[in-house]
């Protein structure tokens, strides 16, 4: 059994908040640069400029990506041999609100109806698996308003099968628009049960971009939603283009033989996640 101490998930998960809202990840930074080189629209084109000029001022000035920076999202993969001194969730939570403090961060969390804003922008949403192993790993993602309000869950019948799924994912992608922020990055979560499928939409959104989904089958059904998607036209920021998202990603698992969950989890250009192992 290995011990891991307090204050070392703590100072981690700090670093993890204020690396992952200044800096983009170099993934999609190239994937915008080539999507840049591939327009034909000048628009577009401008657009993505200034997307990679926005993420190298964010690098060098130490000002966040986006004014809005979001929820603090945490996917812990937590090994079978390791003893955290302490509770998990509480650590991640108030290291979260050093590292939104620390770094003049918007806090963006309120009451859901009186809108009262929590001040610290607590709770952060901490998903916990057990793993083997004797090591921690922390996956963060600071998720934005406009492009979470985009996504959906739906239960299609088994009958709708591939079909049913990529006319669904495109159509939200269609009736979404402007409204995340494009070019987006899609996370697609298919089976498990109805509270599932979303998680699944949302950890898809950790797999980098220049890596294909390991199953041949799926990373097909990535590349031809891609494909349809990008057909809308809708383009940077909206105003037109071959570029309405970089990338689609799909996490599936089992479900009920008279279901079919599915969820479209968006993700805006700024694509705001790191993680770290102790």
């Amino acid at each position: 059994m290995r011990t891991i101490k307090a204050e070392i998930i703590h100072d981690a998960v700090v670093d993890l908040v204020l690396t992952a809202a200044r800096y983009l990840p170099e993934d999609v930074k190239q994937a915008i640069a080539d999507a840049r080189e591939k327009e034909d629209s000048a628009s577009a084109q401008e657009i993505l400029g200034q997307l990679l000029e926005n993420a190298d001022l964010a690098a060098s000035s130490g000002l966040p990506l986006c004014q809005d920076t979001g929820v603090g999202v945490f996917f812990v993969e937590l090994g079978e041999q390791v003893h955290v001194e302490g509770n998990i969730v509480e650590i991640i939570n108030n290291a979260m609100v050093e590292g939104y403090d620390k770094g003049l961060l918007r806090k963006s969390l309120c009451h859901p109806l009186t809108r009262a804003n929590t001040g610290d922008n607590s709770p952060a949403v901490v998903h916990v698996d057990i793993v083997p192993g004797d090591k921690i790993r922390i996956k963060h993602m600071a998720k934005g308003g406009g492009s979470e309000n985009m996504s959906r869950c739906t239960m299609l019948t088994p009958a709708q099968g591939w079909e049913g799924i990529k006319e669904f994912v495109v159509r939200r992608m269609a009736e979404a628009g402007p409204n995340p922020c494009p070019p987006t990055i899609v996370g697609v979560g298919i089976g498990g049960t109805f509270d599932l499928a979303p998680t699944l939409a949302k950890k898809a959104l950790f797999r980098p971009l220049s890596e294909p989904n390991p199953d041949p089958e799926l990373a097909k059904m990535e590349e031809e939603l891609l494909e349809e998607i990008n057909k809308l036209g809708i383009g940077p920021m909206g105003l037109g283009g071959k570029t309405t998202s970089l990338g689609v990603k799909i996490e599936m698992r089992p479900c009920h033989i008279a279901s079919l969950p599915l969820a479209v989890n968006v993700q805006c250009h700024s694509s705001r996640i790191k993680e770290v192992e102790l």
